[in-house]
């Protein structure tokens, strides 16, 4: 056979043909997806691109298309208003005719058509071209919907076919994911405490986060003290929220303390606020975390830190609702609710007499162990996922996703950092591959220093823990390096306590370059 060339009088069915070609290669990548949310984005994203539409918009019904079943949808080149207006209309126009025909709609204008130019929404926003496929048939299982073209005309016939091309091998991959995703919640043991709390951003499935969201379902609506315990790096912070939030202070303020981020000598005018002239630095009267969170929640990290004579006081707040401020001499009343986490054992620190007794008791009263990493292993996979997406979103980068090496990689991969950890680990591996023009993240992103020894029998291969611990010192390095050598701020960019940064740095032998 010939060779073909540009001259050729048979170009246009070429480039026909690798049109199509590339269409059925991304379906392919299609089907690796095994998670139905960044499926549902590349599959919108991949049709918009082919057709040259300007907005694009799909959504799937579970439940054989019953409109009052969870719907899951992704828009592209909408806004807000856009959005909302598209779905407050599934029931009319445009997407109500193609899932109640089963056929695909097109139309030059929708302002100009018969069957839809007195439809509020076509007049509000004078939509023109619309291509509009059921996914799916008897019934649709969704609809997929273009709108307006970034050149001027209508969707062509060609655009039609590869529409309806397009919707038949999405519907049969995106039956698959629905099935998968509605099993797997049927055995989610979180679910119960999920329909019941407002917990969108505690990620997993484990026994362990069932467990975890039970006990906050108890003592949420209570409005007592809570004390968090677990490892450094566990979300015991991002825990003390949900619990506010699912509480009945849930209206007022949500207010941090770092135990462990200030000087003895500053952190009592933090917490309880400071009268002009009480200290050195006290030229004005200072409102205290006490005050700032009145009518809502107190939340105190690093309580293991807290100095004996601000102890005392802290002590008298839960017994009385009272407090002094520095240099005061009169009662304030104070309605505030405290949540208090730490890390360290508060038993063995009020044996070595550096915490109250009395005090640890007040402030267990419902105390909340907050599961490791590894006690929740199975989460890893889910977890990685939500912060490949947020590293995306955060620093504006292509959709990425982790390559089936690097998810069971980090799935086996000791993490004694934490929740932390994984998460600091996604985050400079998504900023790798999307430096390396990848649309995945590959195990050498997530673990570069050893990617080399996997690569190479020459070099020294490391262990998950020997890469881990590189992993600490070259992040704790980075970040004195950011703060110039500042622990303080080191230590709260870190969510650590600053003693434990000393720590590091001596056991890491870290060396500030003069």
């Amino acid at each position: 056979m010939d060779r073909i060339t540009p001259e050729d009088a048979h170009v246009p069915d070429l480039t026909h043909v690798l049109r199509e070609r590339d269409l059925y290669r991304r379906l392919l990548d299609l089907g690796a997806q095994d998670e139905l949310d960044p499926f549902l984005h590349e599959a919108l994203g991949l049709f918009v691109d082919l057709a040259g539409a300007r907005r694009g918009y799909l959504e799937l019904q579970d439940e054989g298309g019953d409109h009052d079943a969870p719907r899951f949808w992704i828009a592209r080149g909408c806004s807000e208003g856009e959005v909302a207006d598209i779905r407050a209309t599934l029931s009319q126009g445009v997407i109500a005719e193609a899932i109640a025909t089963r056929t695909t709609i097109a139309t030059a204008s929708a302002l100009e058509d018969p069957r839809f130019r007195n439809r509020a929404s076509v007049r509000k926003n004078r939509i023109e071209a619309i291509l509009c496929a059921p996914i799916g048939v008897d019934p649709p299982l969704g609809v997929l919907y273009l709108q307006e073209r970034l050149q001027p005309g209508s969707f062509t016939d060609e655009d039609v076919q590869r529409a309806e091309t397009f919707a038949r091998h999405v519907a049969a991959l995106a039956d698959r994911l629905l099935i998968r995703r509605r099993r797997r919640e049927e055995s989610d043991p979180t679910l119960p405490f999920r329909s019941k709390l407002r917990v969108d951003g505690l990620i997993g499935r484990s026994a362990a986060m069932a467990r975890l969201l039970q006990e906050v379902a108890v003592v949420a609506p209570r409005d007592v003290a809570v004390l968090l315990t677990g490892a450094s790096g566990t979300g015991k912070t991002q825990l003390a929220r949900v619990i506010h939030d699912n509480g009945p202070r849930s209206a007022g303020p949500f207010v941090e303390l770092n135990c462990a981020a200030l000087p003895e000598t500053l952190l009592e005018s933090e917490l309880f606020g400071a009268l002009p002239g009480a200290h050195s630095t006290a030229a004005r009267k200072i409102e205290g975390k006490v005050a700032a969170a009145e009518r809502g929640t107190l939340f105190l990290d690093e309580i293991g830190e807290l100095p004996l004579a601000a102890q005392a006081k802290l002590l008298q707040l839960l017994q009385s609702k009272e407090y002094f401020p520095l240099g005061g001499n009169r009662v304030v009343k104070a309605d505030v609710r405290v949540i208090a986490a730490t890390n360290v054992d508060l038993k063995a620190a009020v044996t070595s007499r550096k915490f109250r007794e009395d005090l640890r008791y007040r402030l267990q009263v419902i105390p909340i162990r907050v599961p490791s990493l590894a006690e929740r292993r199975e989460d890893i996979a889910a977890l990685a996922a939500y912060f490949c997406a947020r590293a995306c979103e955060t620093y504006d980068l292509p959709q990425l996703r982790l390559s089936p090496g690097a998810r069971r990689a980090a799935e086996a991969a000791e993490w004694p950092g934490n929740v932390r950890e994984l998460e600091h680990a996604i985050q400079a591996a998504a900023l790798r591959a999307a430096g390396d023009g990848l649309v995945q993240i590959e195990r050498r992103h997530v673990f570069p220093e050893g990617a080399g020894e996997i690569q190479s029998p020459v070099v020294e291969r490391l262990t998950f823990q020997q890469a881990t611990r590189r992993f600490q010192k070259q992040l704790l390095l980075d970040t004195l390096e950011e703060t110039g050598w500042n622990v303080t701020e080191t230590a709260n960019l870190l969510d650590i306590a600053r003693a434990h940064v000393y720590n590091l740095i001596r056991a890491f032998g870290i060396e500030r370059q003069r």
